[in-house]
């Protein structure tokens, strides 16, 4: 687990398993597209369960696990404060209130689906999330300064992830594989040396 800065406090906890739950439920139903921006802000800067470079680091594992992110990631801090209750208390906020949602908007759209409006609706509403992804990204460079690797060798590496699932179109599972393993592979060098170095 990353090590808080001195500048940044430490971070809160879920006060039980049905604050998280509750917590999480709101969360999962702010997700509309845009879903890293609400949760770094919820989790981040208004609960303040994690730390910018703790949500950073944990937000990296839940993208290598299988399954959706935002739900690795609150099994992830349901397990580390209340162990499997903590867990099943965050999946089922993740997961029962949208689905009861999704069920309703999926029965309603179907009868508008083909609708100019509603299609200019959907298309508006991808553009908003590809802001609120943006955004978020930009907030979370700060916490890459002081990280093992380095600003160079972090930006080549986003860079090198970029170009390869948006420009050539590479399968995301492949090209985590290899810049995943190249950035642990780096990390795992510079700690050796550091360590040589030391008397």
């Amino acid at each position: 687990m990353v090590t808080p800065p001195d500048s940044e406090p430490a971070p809160a906890a879920p006060r039980s398993p049905a604050a998280l739950f509750w917590a999480c439920t709101a969360l999962a139903l702010q997700g509309f597209g845009g879903v890293l921006a609400v949760v770094q802000q919820t989790l981040v800067e208004r609960r303040r369960w994690l730390t910018q470079a703790q949500f950073l680091e944990d937000w990296a594992a839940a993208q290598l696990l299988p399954g959706p992110n935002v739900v690795n990631l609150a099994l992830m801090i349901g397990s580390r404060h209340f162990g499997w209750r903590g867990a099943v208390a965050a999946l089922a906020g993740m997961l029962l209130a949208p689905l009861a949602l999704l069920l309703v908007v999926a029965i309603a759209f179907a009868q508008v689906a083909a609708h100019p409006a509603a299609q200019g609706a959907l298309r508006g509403m991808g553009a908003v999330a590809a802001g609120l992804i943006m955004g978020t990204a930009l907030r979370l460079l700060a916490p890459l300064r002081d990280n093992l690797l380095g600003p160079r060798a972090c930006a080549a590496l986003a860079a090198a992830t970029f170009v390869a699932v948006a420009w050539m179109r590479l399968p995301l599972a492949w090209v985590l594989a290899a810049t995943g393993s190249l950035g642990w592979g780096l990390a795992a060098w510079r700690l050796r040396r550091e360590r040589g170095a030391q008397p």
